[in-house]
C-alpha cells in the first residue's frame, strides 16, 4: 500500500485551477458556479480549453488530458476543480501520468465521471475530494451543502448535523479507507489498470439516470467479482432518476428494493440514502483516508484529517 499523500488545507486567497475533463459546460453556468468560490475569497484560474465543445466531449482527449495534467502541476494553483462530469474522463487514462499527478499533493475535486480519477489517484496514495463541481455550485443548495464543502477543503471532514441521516440496511460497524463514487464508473474500471479496490475499505456507491435493471446489473457485477463482499462497509447514496426510468415492458422495481436484494444478503454493514453524489443536497467527502461507519446509528465519522498539517 502506498504512503498516504494529503493535500494541504486551503484558505481564502488560494487559487483553484478549473478544467473540463469530461463533457462541455456553458460559460454562464461556469461563471455562476465559480462565483460561489470567489464569494468566499478564493481565486480561480480558468484553463484555455475549459469551454471547448466536441459533441458530448469538452474538446479532444489530448487537450483535456493536457490541461488536467498541467493543472495538477501548476505552481500558481493549490487545488484543481473539475467544471462538471458527464462523460469522457476514462478516455484520458492513456495520456495521464498519475504518478506525477499524485506526487504534487494537489487537491482534486469533483464527482460523477471524475470517479475514475479518484480511483487512479487514490491507488497512488493521494487523498481526493468528492465534492460539488462548478456546474453543481451553479444551482441553489441547502446551506449545509456549502458548509460541508468549505469545511472539507479547509481540512475539516466533519459531516454537518443538518444533513439527512441514512437508513440502516445491514447493521454493524466498519472501519477502513474510503473509496467509490459513481456506480457505472466503478464497474467500468474493473480489469483496467485503475480498477476499483475494495478489500477492507468503506465503499461509497451512487449513480444517476440509470434504468433499474442496469442498477441491478452493475450491483450484480460487484457481487459476482467479489468486490462488494470484500468491502468492510458500504455506503449507498441515491440512484437519482432511476425509478422514473423503469421500463414497463420489463416490469418496474424501485431502486431501493434492488439495492436491498443485491447487497443485504452479503452481511456487510451497509447504509442507504446517504446524501452524496447526484443527490440534490450533497455532502463533500474525502476518499483515501480512514473512516468509521456505524450502520446501526447511520453515522459516518472520519478518523483523520484529509489534509496535511
Amino acid at each position: 500500500m502506498p504512503d498516504v499523500i494529503k493535500p494541504r488545507a486551503l484558505c481564502p486567497g488560494d487559487t483553484f485551477a478549473v478544467v473540463t475533463p469530461a463533457s462541455p459546460i456553458d460559460a454562464e453556468r461556469l461563471q455562476k458556479g465559480l462565483a460561489v468560490l470567489e464569494s468566499r475569497g478564493f481565486r480561480t484560474k480558468i484553463y484555455p480549453h475549459v469551454l471547448d465543445v466536441d459533441h458530448y466531449l469538452a474538446g479532444s482527449d489530448q487537450d483535456r488530458a493536457a490541461e488536467l495534467q498541467a493543472a495538477m502541476e501548476d505552481p500558481e494553483c493549490q487545488a484543481v476543480m473539475t467544471s462538471r462530469g458527464g462523460y469522457g474522463c476514462s478516455r484520458l487514462l492513456p495520456y495521464l501520468d498519475f504518478d506525477r499527478m499524485a506526487a504534487t499533493g494537489r487537491m482534486l475535486m469533483g464527482f460523477s465521471d471524475v470517479t475514475i480519477l479518484h480511483l487512479a489517484l487514490n491507488r497512488r496514495g493521494l487523498v481526493t475530494f468528492h465534492t460539488p463541481m462548478a456546474l453543481t455550485l451553479a444551482y441553489d443548495r441547502a446551506p449545509f451543502v456549502y458548509d460541508s464543502f468549505f469545511r472539507l477543503i479547509q481540512g475539516d471532514p466533519t459531516l454537518p448535523a443538518e444533513a439527512p441521516r441514512p437508513q440502516t440496511l445491514v447493521g454493524g460497524i466498519a472501519e477502513g479507507l474510503t473509496t467509490g463514487g459513481c456506480l457505472c464508473l466503478l464497474t467500468d474500471s474493473i480489469q483496467t489498470a485503475e480498477a476499483l479496490e475494495t478489500r477492507g475499505k468503506i465503499l461509497f456507491i451512487e449513480d444517476v439516470d440509470e434504468n433499474p435493471h442496469r442498477v441491478d446489473a452493475m450491483l450484480t457485477q460487484l457481487v459476482n467479482t467479489g468486490l462488494a463482499q470484500q468491502a468492510a462497509g458500504i455506503v449507498v447514496g441515491e440512484m437519482t432518476g432511476t425509478d422514473e426510468r423503469a421500463d414497463p415492458t420489463m416490469g418496474g422495481r424501485p431502486w431501493r428494493d434492488i439495492v436491498r436484494d443485491r447487497l443485504a444478503p452479503l452481511g456487510v454493514p451497509t447504509v442507504i440514502d446517504f446524501p452524496f453524489g447526484h443527490h440534490k443536497h450533497m455532502l463533500s467527502i474525502p476518499f483515501g483516508i480512514r473512516a468509521r461507519l456505524d450502520a446501526d446509528a447511520g453515522t459516518l465519522t472520519y478518523l483523520e484529517s484529509p489534509c496535511a498539517g
